[in-house]
């Protein structure tokens, strides 16, 4: 009987996520700073030659990190109980914040406050450095419609800006919290969206972060939905925890509801 309880601590155990470090400082020439890339493949990643989606996710510190003083979204414990459910076809690339500057990396357009806005250029590490090394290191699907972009906070504000001007390499985005406050171009930039391929968009916000974030949200679905004749190509999804607040508990409580949704 100990043998068997061994036995099965064992197999349990293989449902979890390989997380491997690509690199604990990866140069991103675009801003001249240094970054945790790390990658979560399916536990089965090396028992087979099969190819997966991936999805591209900010913040990398506060996904799975124990010792995040904020929390954090508990990814690899959420990929380990959906792969006991059959759903692990899927590589999570997680991109730590710039610290300091992760305002201003994640921020597309200047505002009063912050005039020094670098989203542009963050943006096109992930275009032009990220993802042909993704492409090249691990047995991604390289089309868009296996491609996926999130976050939560600023990072669900420059994800969903990376998301409207790169629909071509993104289908599918995970939006969490956005800073929609900062700038009135994002409801701009939604405004213009016209997708000639299908693409799929989860929201979702907390009732307890601020007065004016649900509205917003509100807001971005209807823009993307307005009849057009684009309109046929955009799936949305909102999501409303009405005692969600500003925290990553709750997103991650939200990501494998997302996750299911974007790609299985």
């Amino acid at each position: 009987m100990v043998f068997f309880i061994f036995v099965y601590m064992i197999k349990e155990e293989t449902y979890a996520p390989i997380i491997e470090v690509i690199e604990d400082e990866y140069l991103i020439p675009q801003l001249n700073r240094k970054r945790r890339i790390a990658a979560l493949l399916p536990h089965d990643y090396y028992e087979n030659n099969k190819s997966y989606p991936v999805l591209y996710l900010h913040d990398g510190q506060n996904l799975f990190d124990d010792y995040s003083p904020f929390g954090n979204w508990g990814v690899d414990k959420s990929l380990t109980t959906l792969a006991k459910k059959g759903m692990s076809d899927i590589i999570i690339i997680a991109i730590d914040h710039g610290g300091q500057h992760r305002i201003q990396e994640y921020l597309p357009f200047p505002t009063p406050k912050y005039d020094d806005n670098q989203g542009h250029k963050y943006v096109e590490f992930m275009m032009n450095t990220l993802k042909p090394l993704v492409d090249n290191k691990y047995r991604v699907r390289k089309e868009r419609e296996f491609t996926g972009i999130g976050g939560s906070s600023m990072g669900g504000l420059i994800s969903l800006y990376a998301g409207l001007k790169h629909n071509d390499t993104f289908s599918r985005m995970m939006i969490f919290s956005p800073s929609l406050w900062l700038s009135q171009e994002i409801f701009v930039e939604t405004s213009k969206f016209k997708p000639e391929e299908k693409t799929k968009i989860y929201l979702y916000c907390g009732g307890k972060e601020s007065t004016s974030l649900h509205p917003q949200m509100l807001l971005i679905e209807r823009l993307l939905t307005e009849p057009s004749p684009f309109s046929k190509n955009i799936a949305t999804k909102i999501s409303y925890n009405a005692s969600g607040t500003h925290q990553e508990r709750h997103w991650g409580k939200e990501f494998p509801k997302a996750l299911q949704w974007l790609f299985f």
